[in-house]
């Protein structure tokens, strides 16, 4: 029996790859108009974007403690082995609720063999370790060598990505108001990354063109091997600039290994409309 991959809606990969690759994706929750949604479930970006523009503010939650009693001691009941990759602790407290509810239903279940790995990843960054769980998975692999390769790539994942308003970055307190502030009065870009699972500004940079400019010049500098390696770039409802970014990408490293895919509602709560982001790996594995 093959080792079951887990993951939540914070890897923002598309419904039908999980459906297609036997994955469980548990859902982060958007709550909106007194309404609970469960993210890529019952609420898709678009509305969540829609009330943003409307002045509304949209908050997220971590996934449910039920939602993953559900989900593990399913996973025990069938005695399969498992491997859930999970949302990065420093943005969401989903990984630390994981552990404590595997924990309590391995009081009941003493059988139950499963492995949680905080990503410190986000978005698609989570996603493309994912990918590579579920191809090592579809191939019988052992789970010991599935864990240590996915724990080599969530180690190695570069995030990089773009907000056009950092207004709502900072209402979810993810960047300061000042950095907000500053951003919206000179039309000025916001280039930021991921170091340990924690939002960092790199730089601020005028003008859409020159930012995806910059970005090829920081994957130049960050990247290993970019030709042989899947590149992830994903998108809140901005599917124009990140065919743009494809190509230059494309172009720049003579690749066509490139998956895209949108930012579901969670992330999007916090990034609000026209985010890009590009993930990529800065050492390749052995």
């Amino acid at each position: 029996m093959s080792v079951k991959i887990l993951t939540d809606s914070a890897s923002d990969l598309p419904l039908s790859f999980f459906a297609e690759n036997d994955i469980t994706m548990i859902p982060l929750k958007v709550h909106l108009d007194n309404q609970e949604y469960e993210d890529f479930i019952t609420i898709e970006p678009k509305t969540v974007y829609k009330a943003i523009n409307e002045g509304k503010v949209p908050k997220t939650s971590q996934v449910s403690p039920a939602a993953f009693e559900k989900a593990f001691t399913e996973l025990a009941e069938l005695g399969q082995q498992g491997l859930y990759i999970a949302f990065s602790s420093q943005l969401s407290g989903t990984y630390q609720t994981a552990v404590m509810i595997r924990d309590q239903v391995k009081e009941k279940y003493p059988q139950l063999d499963l492995t949680i790995i905080d990503s410190k990843c986000a978005s698609l960054g989570c996603g493309l370790v994912v990918m590579e769980a579920a191809r090592l998975a579809k191939e019988n692999a052992p789970k010991d060598e599935i864990v240590e390769k996915a724990t080599f790539l969530c180690q190695h994942m570069e995030h990089l990505f773009t907000v056009d308003d950092l207004e709502y970055l900072a209402k979810g307190g993810r960047v300061s108001k000042a950095s907000a502030f500053l951003g919206g009065l000179l039309n000025i870009k916001p280039l930021l990354n991921v170091e340990d699972g924690k939002l960092v500004p790199i730089e601020k940079i005028r003008g859409k063109k020159k930012l995806l400019r910059r970005v090829i010049d920081v994957m130049h500098e960050r990247g290993a091997s970019l030709s042989q390696q899947r590149i992830g770039i994903s998108h809140a409802d901005d599917e124009e600039t990140a065919l743009e970014m494809k190509r230059l990408i494309s172009e720049e490293f003579s690749t066509d290994n490139i998956f895209i895919s949108s930012i579901g509602a969670v992330i999007g709560s916090h990034t609000g409309s026209g985010t890009i982001a590009i993930f990529f790996l800065n050492q390749l594995p052995q």
